[in-house]
C-alpha cells in the first residue's frame, strides 16, 4: 500500500518538490521510457461530424466503424459542443485546482462510492507506487440527482460543468448511434443495452513533475465504461498504444479524443477493441484533461448481441451486470492487463 503524505493532494506537494517523493517512482521495468514514443505523423484518425445527420451518414458510420475496428480510438471536429463551453470548462477547472488547500480539501475522500470526490493518483488505498495526478470525480447523469454535491467554488462551476455535461451527454448519444449501426445493429441497440444510462467526468490534474522519466500520470489501462469523451488543454500528454508501441496524440483546439471501453469490447462481441492508453508528466507545465465516462448503468446486463454470435463466431464474454464489472475493475486497479478475461464464457 502506498504511504499516504502529510499533504494530502499532490499539487501542493509538488510545489516544493526539487525531485519526486519515493512513492512516486516506478520500478525501472515499469517506466514512461519518454525518447522511445511516436509523434502526430502517426496519430489516430480524424473524423468530421458535421455530416452525420445528412445524406453523407452512411459513409461517415464507415469511418468511424473502421476507427473502431483499426485503432480504438478517434479524434471528432465539427461534433456539436459550442468552443465556448470547452472553453469555460477547460478554464473553471483550472481554477478549481488554484483554489487553496482548504478549500479544495472539502471534497476530498478515498472512498470510491461517493459520487463527488477529491482524490490523488487513482486508488491510494491499494496502490504501492502512486501516480502524479489530482482528481476530480463527479457523477453528472442525471444531473438533478448530483449537481448539489458538486463544489461550489469557483461560484461559476456548478453551472459551467453542467452545460457541458449536457453537451457532451448529447454528443455520447449520437456516437453511440453511430458505433451501433457500424455494428449492424439497430440505430438505439446502445442506448437500450445501457439501461438507465450513467455519466461520470473525471477532471485530472498533473502538476509539473521533476522526474518526468521516473512516474506516470496514470499508467497503462483500459477503460471500464462504453465510450470515453475527452478534452484537453494544450499541454500533451496523452499516448495510445499501437501496435506496440506509443504514440502521442498531441491536443488539437476543440477536438474531442473517443476511446473505447471494456464495455464496447463485449458488446462487439470482440469485433471493437478496449485499447490501452497512459498519461506522460513533464517538468514544465501543469497539464488539465478531461474525460467524460460514458456508462451502463449499474444494472445493466452485458453480454455480445445475439445477432453478432453464430457458429464461426461465439459468444466471447458471459453476461454480467455493469456494477459487478465495476468492482472488479476498482479492485484490479491500474493494470495493463484489463479484467476482462475474468468475465471470458467457458
Amino acid at each position: 500500500m502506498m504511504a499516504v503524505p502529510s499533504k494530502l493532494l499532490l499539487a501542493d506537494i509538488a510545489q516544493n518538490c526539487s525531485s519526486i517523493p519515493s512513492n512516486f517512482i516506478r520500478p525501472i521495468s515499469d517506466r514512461p521510457n519518454l525518447h522511445d514514443v511516436k509523434t502526430s505523423d502517426a496519430s489516430i484518425p480524424l473524423i468530421d461530424l458535421q455530416g452525420l445527420t445528412g445524406p453523407g451518414r452512411s459513409k461517415l458510420i464507415k469511418e468511424i466503424g473502421a476507427a473502431c475496428l483499426k485503432d480504438g480510438f478517434f479524434q471528432v471536429k465539427n461534433h456539436g459542443i459550442p468552443e465556448a463551453v470547452i472553453d469555460d470548462m477547460l478554464c473553471v477547472s483550472k481554477e478549481f485546482f488554484h483554489l487553496p488547500e482548504s478549500e479544495r480539501l472539502k471534497k476530498y475522500s478515498d472512498d470510491p462510492m461517493k459520487t463527488c470526490r477529491l482524490s490523488t493518483s487513482f486508488n491510494i488505498k491499494t496502490e504501492k507506487v502512486g501516480s502524479w495526478r489530482d482528481y476530480l470525480r463527479i457523477h453528472c447523469y442525471p444531473l438533478e440527482d448530483f449537481v448539489h454535491e458538486w463544489p461550489d467554488s469557483p461560484p461559476c462551476f456548478r453551472q459551467v460543468v453542467s452545460e457541458y455535461c449536457k453537451s457532451v451527454r448529447e454528443l455520447a448519444l449520437r456516437v453511440l448511434e453511430a458505433i451501433s449501426e457500424s455494428l449492424d445493429l439497430e440505430r438505439d441497440f446502445m442506448n437500450k443495452v445501457l439501461s438507465s444510462h450513467a455519466q461520470h467526468m473525471a477532471i485530472n490534474y498533473y502538476p509539473p513533475c521533476p522526474q518526468p522519466e521516473l512516474t506516470y500520470g496514470l499508467p497503462g489501462h483500459k477503460d471500464p465504461n462504453v465510450i470515453s469523451l475527452l478534452i484537453q488543454d494544450g499541454v500533451s500528454g496523452l499516448q495510445v498504444l499501437r501496435d506496440g508501441k506509443w504514440v502521442a496524440i498531441n491536443p488539437e483546439p476543440y477536438n474531442l479524443v473517443i476511446n473505447l471501453g471494456d464495455q464496447m469490447q463485449v458488446l462487439s462481441n470482440g469485433k471493437y477493441k478496449s485499447v490501452l492508453h497512459r498519461a506522460v508528466v513533464n517538468s514544465n507545465s501543469a497539464r488539465i484533461s478531461i474525460p467524460t465516462f460514458y456508462c451502463p448503468s449499474s444494472d445493466a446486463v452485458i453480454k455480445p448481441p445475439g445477432s453478432l454470435v453464430d457458429q464461426e463466431h461465439p459468444s466471447i464474454y458471459r453476461s454480467f451486470t455493469y456494477a459487478e464489472y465495476y468492482e472488479k475493475f476498482w479492485d484490479h486497479g491500474m493494470n495493463s492487463e484489463s479484467c476482462l478475461d475474468m468475465f471470458k464464457a467457458t
